[in-house]
């Protein structure tokens, strides 16, 4: 018997009750960053300082002899790669703190993701949902930390028990199928 499997519902973020403190999620895939989307991050934001976008002024003028991609790439592309596995089911992003640029990386380095899991609490505010507080660390392709920054997202709970409704119950009421119970599998 053939099964049907849902993305949306089944691999992209999970419910608050998925995450425990101390789990640690290795993103996939990598991205090698290139110097043709740096330069256009670079002028799409107006970031525009010569460590980044001038080889020549690179050259002469910094230490290491070459242009360095830009923190906030490095960081949006890292927050992109934690989306399937902590936040594609959130509700709200609600803040990043403690975001450090460790060291350089490099036109052609290729940059790696991992999350930990701090903290997963139920919202005081919101039954049907709750807080989820991981750390999210980007590497170069020899493992050297690059990046790190702390984020906070509100993510539904699967079931809110004495404190308010399901969640399969308010998807379902919002005309959204809830998901399988049965190991994510759906029977056609």
């Amino acid at each position: 018997m053939s099964r049907a499997f849902r993305a949306r519902d089944l691999r992209f973020g999970g419910y608050l009750e998925d995450y425990q403190p101390g789990d640690v999620y290795h993103h996939w895939p990598g991205k090698t960053v290139t110097e043709a989307e740096v330069h256009l991050f670079c002028m799409l934001t107006f970031a525009v300082n010569p460590v980044h976008i001038d080889a020549h002024y690179a050259a002469e003028e910094m230490s290491q002899g070459r242009n360095i991609v830009v923190g906030t790439y490095i960081y949006s592309l890292l927050l992109g790669m934690s989306v399937p596995d902590i936040s594609g089911r959130a509700i709200a992003n609600l803040g990043t703190e403690h975001l450090r640029h460790v060291a350089p990386l490099f036109y052609g380095d290729t940059l790696y993701g991992s999350t930990e899991v701090v903290e997963a609490r139920p919202s005081r505010s919101r039954p049907g949902a709750g807080i989820l507080t991981v750390d999210t660390t980007g590497t170069n392709q020899d493992g050297l930390v690059v990046c790190t920054f702390r984020r906070s997202v509100l993510l539904p709970r699967r079931s809110a028990g004495a404190d308010g409704p399901a969640v399969a119950a308010s998807e379902a009421s919002a005309g959204r199928a809830a998901p399988p119970s049965q190991g994510g599998k759906e029977e056609p």
